[in-house]
């Protein structure tokens, strides 16, 4: 979290698409790596700078993400969208930018029309974009529920980051979570009954003291978060992972009962992460992924029939982080 104003925009992605432009060239690989088997004829979408939160349409057909690609005309994160079937061409084309290309952006996702886009920003907005919330400090990480009715997001609005749900015009707003600590990163569960997010929970004196001189100065230090589920209302909370150092990006698998999630609590370096899958209870531990050293922000299309992710796979030594498209295989 950065030491800036973020507020939640709505933004269409309907005007966006007008602006697409041919780009460079690039060899659209298709990748199987070995010991994987949850994922099947694994694709890449992108090819170049930092692609991360690709989060689906609600008819499986699209994704928005954010990007920092300076061949696309940006300096820092902004978002875009784009047909999945469009992506990982050998003639890539420019996604279509839902930003307004100012100021920094994060956390974008579809809206049930799937022609509006939900997304936190630093800009003020212009004629095209409608803000969903207007509290100084941080909103953000906003996610919609299956169901289409609600938005889950963290705020500091009670001077911790806590999940906040609110109806999906924005009305409504009330907290969930009220443990001191991070509280973020949530999605729903696909019968938008439950919530499924991160959290840190600092327990000695010595670590509340750290959290809140970091949050006084807009900063969270991400090393040590747990998954927890709870029920939309903030009833029946439970923690389901407690396995050090970083567990976070929690999705639920399409059945309800088991969550994805990324962590590097098997790395002796801690920048390790891979993508696992868990049982509700906790119980069931699988790694999912093992190649490279980061995989994380998966998600399921709402036909449960393919998974996307973030990963620095085959970049040739470079930094980029692409999006990767996979068949998911139980």
């Amino acid at each position: 979290m950065k030491n800036i104003l973020l507020t939640l925009t709505l933004a269409s992605s309907a005007t966006a698409l007008l602006g697409q432009t041919e780009t460079h060239s690039q060899s659209a690989a298709t990748v199987q790596p070995a010991a994987e088997p949850h994922l099947k004829n694994l694709r890449q979408l992108t090819f170049g700078g930092d692609n991360a939160e690709a989060y689906w349409s609600f008819d499986s057909k699209a994704i928005t993400f954010q990007s920092n690609f300076k061949q696309w005309g940006v300096q820092c994160d902004q978002i875009f969208t784009s047909p999945v079937k469009k992506m990982g061409k050998d003639t890539t084309r420019k996604s279509a930018l839902i930003s307004t290309g100012f100021g920094r952006t994060t956390c974008s996702y579809f809206m049930p029309d799937n022609k509006h886009i939900l997304y936190a920003s630093t800009h003020e907005g212009d004629s095209a974009t409608q803000k969903l919330t207007n509290t100084p400090g941080y909103d953000a990480e906003g996610t919609v529920s299956p169901d289409g009715k609600s938005i889950v997001f963290t705020s500091t609005r009670t001077g911790d980051l806590e999940l906040w749900i609110m109806d999906i015009d924005g009305n409504n707003q009330r907290q969930i979570t009220t443990g001191l600590g991070y509280d973020g990163g949530a999605f729903f569960s696909p019968d938008s009954k439950k919530l499924v997010f991160r959290a840190s929970r600092p327990q000695t004196e010595e670590e509340i003291t750290k959290y809140k001189d970091l949050l006084s100065r807009g900063l969270v230090e991400p090393t040590n978060m747990e998954i927890y589920t709870c029920n939309v209302d903030g009833s029946d909370l439970k923690q389901v992972t407690q396995l050090g150092k970083a567990n976070w990006a929690p999705f639920y698998h399409p059945a309800g009962k088991k969550i994805l999630f990324s962590s590097n609590h098997h790395s002796k370096r801690g920048y390790d992460f891979q993508l696992y899958m868990i049982n509700e209870d906790g119980t069931g531990l699988e790694r999912i992924t093992n190649e490279s050293m980061f995989n994380a922000f998966p998600m399921f299309s709402p036909d449960g029939k393919q998974l996307i992710f973030s990963s620095n796979r085959r970049n040739h030594g470079t930094r980029d982080t692409n999006l990767f498209l996979a068949d998911w295989v139980d």
